[in-house]
């Protein structure tokens, strides 16, 4: 039996990529039966705004093989229902594996039970759940991790990735093949989450003398940004500029510049510009830079980014 942990608030895809997974791998010849569990055993509004129908509440299911904790956009910012994780707590004695979808990762960690565990959720809310549980080592780029019996899967859709994952643990690498080719999905992703994420996100203080050099980056990023050059945009020395990117930043000028330069790359091979244009536009001076740098931080060569993220429009 798998059970799908849900509540209102959730994430309507999490729940039924998942769901499908299980539900097509009896296609093939699984035997799995999907139950979807609330607290309470009622009806749940999904992040859509639509009904979804629960067939248990989580107290109700004796025993199950695996139990899936599924997300919420607004999960991680607003207090868990002790109810659900003392919950959540109790069924994963009562399970041989249990998993998150998403920020379903945060119920998992209040309930103790990626204590000490490796794990990984929404490249979004990563930080958050690193910041927020100091015992967990949170791994931002996975699609997922396997830590013992204990699955965590990264943002929403990640939860298919994590299901078949699971079918082939089960059922072996030939069934969820057909699983895969039927629901028309990569059977394994190349790369990691990285790849949609917005490498920088932090802004200085409005008032930090950051701003004037953080601006002027966004403004050209292939203009000379050299830490010689930054500090004397803001006054500073360069061993003040550097304490200061690590103390508001978290990460040296030169990182900095450098994150700044593959999201704008980003936005141009998406847009439908060269691999050679994109070099030059973004500051990295020659394809084979831009090559390493973007298989270093995203997984992927800048020619197989541009042919999967390109705009049909483009």
């Amino acid at each position: 039996m798998v059970v799908i942990v849900v509540f209102d608030g959730v994430t309507l895809l999490d729940v039924a990529g998942a769901g499908e997974v299980f539900v097509e791998a009896n296609r093939f010849g699984a035997d799995y039966r999907l139950k979807i569990a609330s607290l309470d055993g009622d009806d749940v509004t999904s992040s859509i705004g639509t009904r979804l129908g629960v067939t248990d509440s989580i107290s109700s299911i004796e025993s199950a093989d695996t139990v899936l904790v599924a997300g919420s956009d607004d999960l991680p910012g607003r207090p868990i229902d002790p109810a659900l994780v003392e919950a959540v707590r109790a069924m994963s004695a009562r399970t041989r594996r249990m998993g998150s979808i998403c920020t379903g990762s945060f119920v998992l960690a209040q309930a103790g039970l990626l204590s000490g565990r490796r794990a990984t959720t929404h490249w979004h809310d990563a930080r958050r759940l690193g910041r927020a549980f100091r015992d967990i080592t949170v791994e931002p780029d996975a699609i997922f991790v396997r830590d013992g019996d204990v699955f965590t899967s990264a943002g929403i859709s990640s939860g298919i990735d994590l299901a078949l994952a699971l079918v082939e643990m089960d059922y072996g690498s030939a069934l969820v093949r057909d699983v895969a080719r039927w629901l028309v999905v990569y059977l394994k992703r190349a790369g990691g989450q990285s790849q949609f994420s917005v490498l920088v996100e932090a802004d200085p203080p409005p008032q930090s003398p950051l701003r004037a050099v953080t601006d002027a980056i966004a403004a050209d990023p292939a203009g000379d940004h050299s830490v010689k050059r930054l500090a004397a945009r803001a006054s500073l020395s360069t061993r003040q500029l550097t304490r200061l990117f690590q103390s508001e930043l978290g990460m040296s000028p030169a990182r900095y510049v450098e994150l700044v330069r593959i999201d704008f790359a980003r936005g141009a091979l998406e847009s439908g510009r060269s691999v050679t244009e994109t070099a030059g536009m973004a500051g990295f001076g020659s394809t084979e830079t831009l090559r390493r740098v973007f298989v270093n931080h995203l997984g992927i060569s800048p020619k197989a980014y541009r042919g999967r993220f390109q705009t049909a429009y483009a």
